[in-house]
């Protein structure tokens, strides 16, 4: 247990260390927006793949993954109780067609069996590019990174108090 104790903490501080900015929920949504394409009356849900991948985007927007480069913002015509804090969705469909303005994306409890009657309908559907987004998020996270000897100097002085 000694030795596993300086081992932990050593990854404990690089983790912390590797983490770049942290974007907003309105700024995650705006960046999604940026690279979503124009709406689309409705997308096929591929069942072959499995569960769909999901990313919530505040409590009225959600982008839906069917592989890493094709996905769909799903942008809700109210606000979605749960959505944020859900660790699954269901999404209405007719047969595997998700469509705007008719369909929804159901918040579902850990464990529930049975699907909540609560719909959150779906106003608009626009194509993702995987690609140029998760580009956008690299250059995002490398602009933070500032050499000392570039940074405009600090100001340090102090203005005196009345």
């Amino acid at each position: 247990m000694r030795r596993a104790l300086p081992f932990l903490t050593a990854v404990a501080v690089l983790a912390g260390c590797s983490t770049g900015p942290t974007l907003t929920t309105p700024q995650r949504l705006e960046l999604y927006r940026q690279h979503a394409g124009t709406p689309v009356l409705s997308f096929r849900l591929d069942r072959i793949t499995g569960t769909q991948n999901w990313t919530p985007l505040g409590d009225q927007a959600l982008a839906v993954w069917s592989s890493a480069n094709r996905g769909y913002l799903l942008e809700l015509r109210n606000r979605c109780s749960g959505l944020l804090m859900t660790p699954r969705i269901s999404i209405t469909n007719s047969l595997g067609q998700v469509t705007a303005r008719m369909d929804g994306v159901v918040p579902r409890s850990p464990g529930a069996a049975t699907v909540s009657r609560t719909s959150c309908r779906i106003n608009t559907i626009r194509p993702i590019d995987g690609r140029a987004l998760r580009e956008a998020k690299r250059e995002l996270r490398e602009a933070e990174i500032i050499d000392r000897s570039e940074a405009p100097p600090a100001d340090d002085t102090e203005t005196p108090t009345p």
